[in-house]
């Protein structure tokens, strides 16, 4: 008998593998999709437009050195020590003399030693006299502290902010740290020095966001935060200016926040897509930027996808346009604006057009269409560093700044109220403004927390990093 032809033979379970062979087809698309989304992979792994360098003139470089070298001279301490020749060396070669004599101040070399951290105390003995008659006696007054009922200099203070808000130490691992060079100190201390430096430099907060409030440029962001006393998360912003960065606790993402915080100034204001910036655009006098750097991550995760990958070398077309113009040094000049709209704009229409096509293509769920509705949604945003110069490409700035709130959220996980969470914000917004204007901060709340009490609120801007003066060396003083 002839077997029955495949295309005539009606079998039902035929069909059915024929169904579960499509649908085994569309689970693997759905798996490679999810791998290319969760994937553990680093954006610095993408190609990226090379950075150029404008090549250093050779005097400005040893200048550079010499600069670091006398700031090494001024800050580190120093000990001299003489090595003298072996007197079973001196012997000339020449003649078989033994007297020699001394040329010059010799041949000097340096070696940087290392010293482990250390506290010195200082005891004070107030002089005590009394009249010969008796009946007067008198004593030399107590010296300034920085907090009334304290054993703690204020740069010891100091020490206690930076190691937990720029190094992100938790105070548990300071209290180790003490302990082990054999000077144990309380975790309940440190916090309470840790909080009440906070509390003393609070009247500080005020001046710190009317600064930034008058920059015409600020960029924003925000991130989750835990604290013990609510189930739900509270929130840290960071609202970042052209000298100094502020960051303000607050226990929800409404857009009240940025309202209080920015108020009614007027410039720009650059940030991703969150709709809880739309009230300080409605109300306020600030123009709203987009963020390419937020466009760029969605088509890179999409994977290497053809679409994608075009997509990526329109973005870094745009960044290689930014890098020559800090090549050539006309950042921020008409000439940086000349360069923008001659080829940084042919390549944001394309990336416009390219993303239209993609949205009709690729459904919103998809990685590449939710990446084009991204990018498509915010164009006018995006594209407004075309029309002004001052504008940056993207907010890295205020990425870059919530790296320490991460960070800290990982090392101490939470804040016990919203008390410490204000707190912990202030002296955020301190140390991380020293380092931007290249400020110690350690040196910074060391002569702040001494000065504070004693400004008065017109002069509490002076006391702002980028206003601040150091005191001067010749005349030290002893800081309680």
């Amino acid at each position: 008998m002839v077997p029955p032809n495949d295309e005539d033979h009606g079998c039902a379970w035929r069909d059915f593998a024929h169904h579960l062979s499509g649908e085994v087809e569309a689970l693997k698309a759905q798996v490679a999709t999810l791998q290319r989304a969760f994937a553990k992979r680093s954006e610095r792994r993408a190609k990226m437009p090379p950075v150029p360098r404008a090549p250093k003139a050779a005097e400005q470089t040893a200048a550079e050195r010499q600069a670091l070298a006398l700031l090494r001279t001024e800050r580190i301490e120093t000990e001299e020590h003489t090595i003298p020749v072996p007197e079973a060396d001196k012997k000339c070669r020449l003649c078989g003399g033994t007297t020699f004599r001394a040329v010059g101040d010799g041949k000097e070399c340096s070696i940087f030693e290392y010293v482990p951290g250390y506290l010195r105390r200082v005891v004070l003995r107030r002089e005590t006299v009394a009249c010969r008659c008796g009946g007067c006696v008198l004593t030399a007054p107590a010296p300034e502290r920085w907090s009334d009922k304290t054993r703690y200099a204020s740069s010891f203070v100091a020490h206690l902010v930076v190691s937990k808000c720029l190094v992100v130490t938790p105070l548990y691992r300071l209290e180790k740290d003490f302990a082990r060079i054999g000077v144990p100190i309380a975790r309940s201390t440190m916090n309470d020095l840790f909080r009440r430096a906070a509390q003393k430099l609070a009247p500080l907060r005020a001046p710190l966001f009317d600064a930034i409030r008058s920059d015409f440029l600020v960029h924003a962001d925000e991130t989750s935060f835990k604290m013990t006393k609510q189930a739900s998360k509270a929130f840290m912003w960071t609202f970042v200016g052209e000298k100094l960065t502020a960051y303000q606790f607050d226990l929800s993402r409404s857009g009240d926040v940025p309202l209080a915080a920015l108020g009614e100034s007027a410039g720009a204001l650059v940030c991703d897509d969150y709709r809880g910036y739309d009230p300080l655009v409605r109300k306020g006098q600030r123009a709203r930027c987009g963020c390419n750097a937020h466009s760029r991550r969605g088509f890179f995760e999409a994977g290497s996808v053809p679409e994608a990958e075009e997509a990526l070398e329109l973005i870094a077309g745009l960044y290689r346009v930014e890098h020559e113009a800090e090549r050539v040094g006309v950042v921020g000049s008409d000439d940086h604006l000349v360069l923008r709209r001659t080829y940084a704009r042919p390549l944001f229409l394309r990336l416009l057009l390219l993303v239209r096509e993609l949205r009709r293509h690729h459904g919103p769920k998809t990685l590449l269409g939710r990446a084009a509705r991204y990018t498509w949604r915010n164009q006018r945003t995006l594209g407004r560093f075309l029309r002004d110069v001052r504008i940056p490409l993207d907010n890295n700035l205020a990425e870059n700044a919530m790296r320490i709130v991460a960070l800290g959220r990982k090392n101490f996980l939470f804040v016990h109220s919203a008390e410490a969470g204000h707190e912990l914000a202030l002296l955020y917004s301190l140390v991380v403004s020293c380092t931007r204007v290249g400020v110690n901060p350690v040196d910074y709340l060391a002569d702040v927390l001494n000065r504070i009490d004693d400004s008065r609120r017109a002069d509490l801007p002076e006391l702002l990093p980028h206003r601040w003066k150091p005191p001067p060396r010749a005349t030290p003083t002893i800081d309680f």
